[in-house]
Order: C-alpha cells, then sequence, then structure tokens
C-alpha cells in the first residue's frame, strides 16, 4: 500500500462506498415493506473477514457493528458453519449479535482465488416475526422465547442455492410469511451485487490491494478520530436518562454513563445503569454497543468515513446483568425502540458535554434530539381477505435538538437516522386499510430555550375499509422527558397518546369516549369508529428561553410553534397589536429572573481572572493569583478548585412543569432548575431521580487546563 499512489486508493475506496450504496437501492427495490423502502430502517455494509465494518450507508447508525457479530460468530465455529463461495448465512439471535429478533441479518463471504476477502452484510427490521403478540414486541413478555423465532446462525443459501426447506421453518413462524420472505430474497439480491461488485473490482486491481485499501481505509477514520479526541479536554462527563415501565409495571429504569476521555480515547462506563427488567425493554451486550455507536458515528465522526476505525478510539464498558446488557432469558422484544434509544440519547448528551467545552467544536454542540420512538403497530386481516401489517415509522419525525447557534429541525427526526425519513401519509394509506385524519407539527412540543429545539410532528389514525384490527400501542417518554435540553435550555415535551372509542360513525365525527394511554397499553382491538392520536417528544432546547429573541419569539407565536402562555410564562414575551412591547418585555424578563432568585440572602462573590476553558455558553474557567474558580457569564463565583459548579448555583427542584412546557413526570421524577445567584440566568435543566439530587455532569482535568 506504500506504494499504491493516492489517486489508485481514492478511486478503489470510492468504488467500495458506492457499493454500499448500491446494496441500499438492490434492498430497497426488491423489498416491499415500507419500513424498508420509505422509512430506511436497514444497513447495509462491507466488512473484513473479521467483522470489522468498512463501510456502511447512512441508515440506522445503531446497526453498524451488529452483522459483525454474526461474522465473528461463524468465524468461531468453523466445522459448525463451513464458509463456501455463494453461501449466505441468516440470523437474528440478539444472544449472537441482533439487537433484537425482527432485526434479521443476513451476511455472505466475498471469495477471491479460493480466499475470503471480505463479507458482504444487510439487516432490515421485520414487521412481524412470530411470538405473543402481532409485531412480535409483546408488553407482557417474561422470556426472549416469547418473542418470535431466534436463528442464532443458519446457511440459509448454500452455494449459490436457497434452502427453501430452512427458509419454510422460519416464514412458518411469522404472521406475515410473504413480506418476511420477500425482504429475505431483497436481502439475497443485495449481497449478490456486493459479491459481484467486489469480484470485479478484484480482478482489476488485485484482491490484495481491494483488501489492503479497506484496512487503511479504518485505520485511517482511527487515527483521524484519535486526533479529534485528542483536542477535547480531557474530564469525565456525566449524562443519565430513563424508561418507564417494563410491560409489567410502571417502575423505573435508569441508563447512567459516565464518560471519561483521557488523551485520545473514550471510555464508556454504563455501570450505574438498573439491573434489567421482566419485561421487554432490556437489550443485550450488542445493542448497548449498538446504542454508543449510533451517538458516536454522527457526533463526533461527522466528517470522518464511519466504519470500525471510529469505533476502535473507544471502550464500552457495564457489567452483565444490567438493563443494557441482559442475559438469557431476559426479554428484549423492544430494545431498540427502548434500552438502546436511551444508551444513544445518553451517549448523545455527554458527547455534546464534551463538545461544549472546547473552542473549536463548541458551534457543533447540541442537545438530545427525538428522545423515543413511541411505537403503533397494526395488524390483521384487510379487506381482500389478506393478512397485512404495518410498523408504523411516523415517530421519525420527532423534534431534532437545538444547537449552539440555531434552532432545531421541526420533524427532524433522531440522530440515530442520519437520513431520516417516513412514508407519504398516501402510501400508508396503500398498504394498509388505515385512515389518516391529520399528520401536523405540534405546538409547544420543542423545547424552550435562547434556541427552540425542533417541534414534533403528530398524527390521529382511524382504520378505513375493514371493520376492526389489532393495535399494539406501547412508548417510553410518556413520564420521562428525554429530549433533554443543554446549559438552561428544557427538555421537550413528552409523549401523548390516546384513543377516542367510538368517536366515528358512518365515516363522520360523534361524541366518543376518550381514554388517555400511559406508556405500556398494550395489544388492543381497534374498530373503524376508533381513532388514536400520539404526539412525540419535540427536539431538546439550549439556553435560557428568557435570552431568546423577542422577534423569534414573536415569529414562533405567528406560526404556532408556540402558545401565547408559553410567549409569556416561559420566554417572558408581551405582545401588543402582533408586535413586541419592548419595554414591557424588559421588564417581564427582569421580573421572572428575579423571582429565580428571590430566595438568594446574600450578595454573590464575584471573581476576576484568566479564562482557561468555557464550558457551555455562560460558564467560564478563570485562574488568578488564588486559584482555579468556575463563573458565570455575570462573573459570580460558582464553584472553586473544581467544575462542580452546580453548589454555587441557586436550586430549584420542579415537581410539576408549567403546562406551556407540555412535560409529564413519572412519580419518581423531578426536574432541578439552577440559577446564577447573581443575574438569574438559568444554567440547566437537570432530569433525575426524586430520591437523588442531579450529579455534576462536567468534571474537567483542572491539570490539564492549567498547563495548556
Amino acid at each position: 500500500m506504500t506504494e499504491l499512489s493516492a489517486v489508485h486508493y481514492e478511486v478503489i475506496r470510492s468504488r467500495l462506498l458506492a457499493t454500499t450504496e448500491e446494496m441500499r437501492i438492490a434492498l430497497q427495490s426488491v423489498s416491499g415493506s415500507p419500513t424498508v423502502t420509505d422509512a430506511s430502517d436497514f444497513f447495509t455494509g462491507l466488512f473484513l473477514p473479521d467483522g470489522s465494518f468498512a463501510s456502511m450507508g447512512f441508515q440506522v447508525t445503531y446497526q453498524a457493528p451488529v452483522v459483525g457479530h454474526l461474522i465473528r460468530h461463524i468465524n468461531k465455529s468453523p466445522q459448525k458453519y463451513p464458509v463456501r463461495a455463494g453461501d449466505m448465512f441468516l440470523g437474528n439471535d440478539p444472544v449472537v449479535g441482533a439487537l433484537h429478533q425482527n432485526d434479521v441479518q443476513m451476511a455472505g463471504p466475498i471469495f477471491v482465488g479460493g480466499k475470503v476477502i471480505a463479507w458482504a452484510g444487510v439487516e432490515a427490521h421485520e414487521t412481524d416475526v412470530g411470538g405473543m403478540d402481532f409485531a412480535s414486541w409483546s408488553p407482557k413478555a417474561r422470556d426472549v422465547r416469547q418473542e418470535g423465532f431466534r436463528v442464532p446462525c443458519i446457511k440459509l443459501v448454500e452455494e449459490g442455492h436457497l434452502r427453501e426447506d430452512f427458509l419454510d421453518v422460519i416464514l412458518t413462524a411469522s404472521r406475515l410469511p410473504s413480506q418476511l420472505g420477500l425482504d429475505i430474497r431483497a436481502f439475497m439480491a443485495t449481497i449478490n451485487v456486493a459479491q459481484d461488485r467486489i469480484t470485479a473490482l478484484c480482478k482489476r486491481y488485485g484482491a490484495e490491494t481491494v483488501s489492503a485499501v479497506m484496512r487503511r481505509m479504518i485505520d485511517g477514520s482511527e487515527t483521524r478520530t484519535r486526533a479529534r479526541i485528542r483536542e477535547l479536554p480531557d474530564g469525565v462527563y456525566h449524562a443519565s436518562d430513563f424508561l418507564e415501565h417494563d410491560g409489567h409495571d410502571n417502575l423505573l429504569f435508569k441508563i447512567d454513563l459516565k464518560l471519561t476521555k483521557k488523551d485520545d480515547f473514550l471510555s464508556f462506563d454504563f455501570s450505574g445503569s438498573s439491573k434489567q427488567a421482566r419485561g421487554f425493554i432490556n437489550c443485550t451486550r450488542s445493542g448497548l454497543e449498538g446504542g454508543v455507536a449510533g451517538a458516536l458515528l454522527p457526533m463526533l465522526a461527522y466528517d470522518i468515513p464511519w466504519n470500525d476505525g471510529v469505533l476502535r478510539a473507544s471502550e464500552v464498558i457495564a457489567p452483565d446483568g444490567l438493563i443494557c446488557t441482559a442475559t438469557f432469558p431476559a426479554p428484549v422484544g423492544a430494545a431498540t425502540v427502548e434500552s438502546i434509544w436511551v444508551v444513544s440519547n445518553v451517549a448523545t448528551a455527554a458527547l455534546n458535554k464534551m463538545l461544549s467545552c472546547s473552542d473549536a467544536y463548541r458551534a457543533r454542540a447540541q442537545a438530545v434530539s427525538d428522545g423515543t420512538m413511541a411505537t403503533f403497530n397494526l395488524g390483521g386481516i384487510n379487506q381482500f381477505g389478506e393478512p397485512f401489517g404495518l410498523h408504523l415509522m411516523d415517530p421519525l419525525a420527532g423534534g431534532y435538538a437545538a444547537f449552539a447557534s440555531r434552532d432545531g429541525m421541526d420533524a427532524g427526526g433522531p440522530i440515530n437516522a442520519p437520513m431520516p425519513s417516513i412514508a407519504d401519509v398516501e402510501r400508508n394509506e396503500q398498504v394498509v386499510p388505515l385512515f389518516y385524519l391529520h399528520r401536523r407539527l405540534s405546538p409547544d412540543s420543542g423545547g424552550a430555550g435562547q434556541y427552540r429545539g425542533g417541534r414534533s410532528a403528530e398524527v390521529a389514525l382511524t382504520l378505513g375499509g375493514i371493520a376492526e384490527a389489532e393495535a399494539l400501542i406501547m412508548t417510553h417518554g410518556a413520564e420521562v422527558p428525554n429530549t433533554v435540553g443543554a446549559f438552561g435550555g428544557w427538555p421537550g415535551g413528552t409523549v401523548v397518546q390516546s384513543m377516542a372509542w367510538g368517536a366515528v360513525e358512518n365515516g363522520r365525527p360523534t361524541e366518543g369516549r376518550l381514554e388517555d394511554f400511559g406508556p405500556k397499553p398494550g395489544l388492543m382491538r381497534m374498530t373503524n369508529r376508533d381513532v388514536f392520536a400520539v404526539t412525540w417528544q419535540g427536539g431538546g432546547g439550549w439556553g435560557d428561553p428568557l435570552d431568546r429573541d423577542p422577534d423569534a419569539v414573536r415569529a414562533d407565536l405567528s406560526c404556532g410553534a408556540i402558545s401565547a402562555d408559553a410567549c409569556e410564562t416561559i420566554y417572558g414575551v408581551r405582545i401588543a397589536n402582533g408586535m413586541v412591547d419592548e419595554a414591557a418585555t424588559l421588564q417581564l424578563r427582569s421580573d421572572l429572573r428575579k423571582r429565580r432568585i428571590a430566595s438568594v440572602r446574600h450578595s454573590a462573590q464575584k471573581i476576576d481572572g484568566d479564562v482557561i476553558a468555557r464550558i457551555g455558553p455562560n460558564l467560564k474557567v478563570v485562574r488568578n493569583d488564588d486559584g482555579v474558580y468556575v463563573v458565570s457569564a455575570a462573573g459570580v463565583r460558582l464553584a472553586s478548585g473544581s467544575t462542580c459548579w452546580r453548589q454555587g448555583a441557586v436550586a430549584q427542584t420542579i415537581a410539576v412543569a408549567a403546562q406551556a412546557h407540555r412535560i409529564t413526570l413519572h412519580r419518581d421524577l423531578s426536574m432541578t432548575a439552577f440559577y446564577c445567584p447573581g443575574s438569574g440566568a438559568l444554567l440547566a435543566v437537570d432530569v433525575h431521580e426524586t430520591a437523588a439530587p442531579p450529579r455534576d455532569d462536567i468534571v474537567l482535568d483542572l491539570s490539564r487546563l492549567q498547563d495548556a
């Protein structure tokens, strides 16, 4: 490779990336599932012989390391799984490495000259793989064996020939065998495309050269990732988030992360997380690793090629038996939308706290986006007498987080889907017998802040063309504000879901009975007289809402992004005759800030010194002859000798948020706001267990700062 020119390297590298894209096209061209064709809930990639991924598409980042687990499982047992040209292996076992059973994966070796030089991998979410309930997400499951078929690994294609007998066994377990069968054939087409393209590339440039390029791609990403980490301040960054209800009881479960950065390496320690749950919200270790990758790739490697090299600059630590490292036979059916999603939330929050302490990268920092995937699955027999099923992907239109310098995107979706997409309303209505009453943006759903979190979308649905069907409804985040804000920004609104029973009669609205759901109502019968409605979580806000430009608040009000109540009570802006009343706004904001620190009975001490670091937009680390301090933007001392600044702030516990925030809290949760004792500026809004005070979340290594 030292003799290979830069031009040849880039040509081969580009061809490998193009192959990954052609794999995507093949998969979506053959599949008939809207989950794949419209919502892009899948993964395609190329792997080294040892299972390290060398390239991937811009689909679900959780999946990046997952097919590699299947490849390594094959490599560990060559007698059980002899690998020959034309073979393709299928699996979906979370114990082996899948995220949950619905994520069916396939890997195929690429042979050149009688030797495996690479693997092609593909994975997609399948709507139903058997189990207790339709869609294979069973809130009442207590055992992974109740959640659908589990295939550790099977050679489904042997030397180019499909094992129809094995395929029949798999399809028989599903309520939607035609859809699953078509997707498996789409997997085969995807692997075939990769094998054809890589074989042709090797014929032109040589297998050794192509293999070396793949290894160099990974090494190059590792080098660049380590260089970026080295630029960031050493320290410990803490984040935690919560799930409520495991399908059996409305208990609270914590995902806790201590991110340690030293030199060019990151350590993600989840040891403080809750023990595994009885219900289906757990994930296995592969899900934990996927959740970290889902945040690490877009947050830190946004301009670095995504491959295994990015992940080699970090480690993931956690003992077995946690909610994010569940052991067999714990149920994990909802892993992707429950524990894995929350793992990604905390990894995102911690990484952005680190970015916010860097002058070079602070402008890229953001809050948490779309902190939950509220699930609605619909299945039954359609008007043609055929079985149907839909995993509604519309919740990907949750709000995107606010940045350090601009608002979040309305309906921007989560960071774990770099190119989020949802099916058109008409597409879903064409595929399954449902009818939308509305799909629209929801006011007050975005987290308040100097920069506002993006609004979420909301939908209302009923059945069309059939009398009844089965609906599976579940979420987390109905009582947990998962899309937390940053540095004074508020979380986005929590999930609201309900059913209006008997609200439609002969296609017209009528008086019905409204039932507000909690997080896990589960499987239920829905008729064409009923209307299901749900609003998803908005993006987290950034900075103190009282610092938002009053004209931006007026614009938010006029376009329906916020309510009149939020305009005054949260943002402190007075509108008169459609315009900002500047004098009244100044007075209102002054009054609100004074009210925040009304309990302060002594004057705040101010400190001067040389600024040696910054923590977010409003906190400075200063040094003078007496020591090192954290001070607010107003110069008020908050901490001495460490960056644990909360000890000097004014804390106010919030058991119930203002209505305009649209936040519902679990009985075991509270929020605490921290204010500058001198100015009343809002510095942080922490979501935490009521029985445990908020922890200091940014502990910088002062010895490194003092040496700088």
